[in-house]
């Protein structure tokens, strides 16, 4: 099974560069979007009903053209939850996820701290409550695997300039060493899993002074799996000669069945 991850940075603008023709032409198992920015009656025709998939959509419900997530998918889940069950984090559309006899698919838009102090703490208290929920789903016997722009990047390695942006959201010490506490909590970063020491390895560039064809960007979009999941994991990539939007897709192939997970246990223990 594969899944893809794409930050779409708009999808009615995506489509406008070619956005469907790729998704027609690779046709994912499951398709995960963030940055939709659009509202119900704004999705694009050609999405609306694609043949083969359920589709969801979960828009801000603060402000139009502002975040929104979606999901495609070629298996139908059980149950589908537009968030977490707390209302401040709910509210901006960040989140879609989606229930498995087995396994919680999560496709998320982690907030972005850029807009001060305030919106700093957001971020991590939108980290604590995301991790709290993962960590539910593990103690109930569900594997958790969770795509999408998590808007930090974790080390020096997934940074172009990390000395330029040690004091810039996004590259703060306190929001990476939220994404150790994360790993330590039981959950694999797929891509560096496969490729621990590959540099250069980026998902998202500025649209200024032409960072995209000097590759000075940023890894920002993960695939991540709970450790009791990393053996079944195959592909983690990242697919940047896609075209479309100023992050690129990610891509992530399971293995099927997964293994059991003893309820209330979590990996760790």
């Amino acid at each position: 099974m594969n899944i893809f991850s794409w930050n779409v940075n708009g999808i009615r603008a995506a489509v406008k560069k070619g956005f469907t023709d790729w998704f027609y032409s690779t046709r994912p198992d499951i398709l995960c979007l963030q940055e939709t920015r659009v509202e119900p009656d704004q999705i694009p025709e050609e999405l609306r009903r694609v043949d083969d998939y359920f589709s969801y959509w979960n828009p801000s419900r603060l402000k139009k053209g502002y975040s929104g997530v979606a999901v495609f998918s070629q298996i139908e889940p059980d149950a589908v939850n537009y968030g977490f069950g707390i209302e401040e984090f709910d509210a901006e559309g960040r989140v879609l996820q989606l229930v498995f006899p087995d396994w919680v698919l999560n496709s998320i838009y982690f907030p972005n701290g850029g807009r001060g102090e305030d919106r700093v703490d957001y971020k991590l208290r939108f980290y604590d409550a995301f991790l709290e929920n993962s960590l539910d789903w593990l103690k109930r016997g569900k594997h958790v695997v969770t795509v999408g722009d998590y808007n930090t990047a974790h080390r020096e390695i997934d940074i172009a300039r990390p000395r330029e942006n040690e004091n810039v959201s996004g590259f703060l010490p306190i929001e990476r060493a939220w994404i150790d506490k994360y790993i330590e909590s039981g959950f694999t970063d797929t891509y560096r899993h496969f490729h621990p020491h590959t540099k250069d390895a980026y998902t998202w560039w500025s649209n200024r002074m032409g960072a995209r064809n000097r590759n000075v960007g940023w890894r920002l979009d993960y695939a991540f799996v709970d450790n009791a999941l990393v053996d079944n994991v195959d592909v983690a990539e990242i697919c940047s000669d896609i075209q479309g939007s100023d992050h690129c897709p990610i891509r992530l192939d399971l293995e099927l069945p997964f293994p059991t997970i003893p309820i209330g246990k979590t990996p760790v223990e």
